[in-house]
């Protein structure tokens, strides 16, 4: 198949839905073209880096002061800041003038407008072309939790300013195209608040995140330090401040008084002045932006995933499983997968709980070595990259032709 790609950033080990697929994609045979914008250089070689494994990338520069200026400009009107942040219509410039794919498929919400574009321009051609929107997560779903929990003013301001526009555009925007994918049945059901006679004609359709699991590897001639703990992500993102900060204001304090001699490490790129802080505590390194992930998951003797609230699935927890790493999480960053309590990862929703079960750990390395192995088959199993691309294919094929 010819598949036109369109993804509002450039994908990369960090964005690795779109990243993972396109390449899936291509390896497969189809013809991939990629259409993506760039806000730096570093986006701009991430960019570059699809190129040998793609049929072509067409991706413009976009300052991020156009993407302010974008969000300013929509704050009058009914849209979602996000349907604006990454749009240019000079992106789609001279596609006419391309071969017509057999498939359009748009990522986020960032990129809905993007995809209302090329359905009107699909109107033109003489053979139906499908456009396929993966929302990837249900924005209003985080939005309504962000608006309550995130440790930031800044962001429950936004999300509440955000979150009625929000839900009235993914409603509606629910109902324009062939389908509509999401990472969990979690928000699927969301959606199915917002557009329940789309979720019930079967145009909402669940396809999971997965991971490389021949970049995610346990690696045993590498020991495990006796007592370090790692959290992982965006340290700009929201939730994942709340999350590390929550962590290491009331979890890992207890956590040290059973053990002394035990670390965190904050990995993560970008980090805000709040996380940055917490490296006052010599116990503490946050690390910032890091080349790959791998050997801080792998050193680590137990990955925490205190999350608070989110909505998808959490790579996080997939590459910390991934590697053979034991995960000890609240619910909330588990509630899209399939694990077992206790076999696969540990469980813990109050604070009290999450570091009795890390400790837990830390004293018992035969069990810990247990559940980091019951983790990595449990990856293999649920979350395969080959075998997620393999369901996508078949979303595209199962589309009706119609017009």
């Amino acid at each position: 198949m010819r598949v036109w790609y369109v993804v509002p950033y450039p994908p990369s080990l960090i964005r690795v839905r779109p990243y993972n697929l396109i390449r899936q994609l291509s390896a497969r045979g189809h013809q991939v073209t990629v259409f993506t914008v760039w806000a730096d250089d570093r986006e701009r070689l991430e960019a570059d880096a699809l190129r040998p494994h793609v049929q072509a990338v067409r991706g413009i520069h976009m300052p991020r002061w156009r993407s302010m200026a974008n969000s300013l400009l929509a704050v009058p009107g009914a849209a979602p800041l996000q349907s604006v942040y990454g749009w240019d219509e000079a992106l789609l410039d001279g596609v006419s003038n391309l071969e017509a794919p057999d498939i359009i498929h748009v990522e986020h919400l960032r990129g809905a407008r993007y995809a209302l574009r090329l359905k009107d321009w699909r109107s033109k051609l003489k053979n139906y072309v499908p456009v396929v929107w993966d929302s990837v997560d249900c924005i209003s779903l985080l939005f309504e939790q962000a608006a309550g929990r995130s440790r930031r003013l800044m962001s429950r301001m936004m999300t509440r300013f955000e979150l009625g526009r929000t839900r009235r555009y993914e409603a509606w925007l629910a109902g324009q195209f062939d389908r509509v994918l999401v990472t969990s049945p979690k928000d699927q059901d969301a959606f199915r608040s917002l557009a329940p006679s789309v979720v019930a004609e079967g145009r909402v359709e669940v396809l999971p995140n997965g991971v490389a699991l021949d970049y995610f590897t346990p690696d045993p001639t590498h020991p495990r330090d006796a007592a370090t703990l790692v959290i992982s992500g965006k340290m700009s993102y929201h939730a994942n401040v709340t999350m590390a900060v929550q962590f290491a204001q009331r979890v890992f304090p207890i956590v040290k008084s059973a053990r002394p001699d035990v670390k965190l490490v904050i990995v993560g790129k970008d980090p805000s002045a709040e996380v940055r802080a917490l490296a006052t505590d010599p116990a503490v390194t946050v690390t910032g932006g890091v080349p790959d992930v791998r050997p801080y998951l792998r050193q680590a003797t137990v990955a925490a995933a205190p999350i608070a609230y989110g909505v998808g699935i959490q790579n996080k927890v997939l590459e910390a499983m991934a590697v053979g790493t034991p995960v000890v999480c609240t619910p909330q960053a588990v509630s899209a997968l399939q694990t077992v309590d206790g076999r696969d990862l540990v469980v813990a929703e109050s604070e009290t709980d999450q570091a009795q079960a890390i400790v837990n750990l830390l004293n018992d390395p035969a069990r810990a070595a247990q559940i980091g192995s019951a983790g990595r088959a449990y990856i293999e199993r649920h979350h395969d990259w080959s075998r997620i691309t393999e369901r996508l294919e078949a979303i595209y094929h199962g589309i009706p032709l119609h017009v």
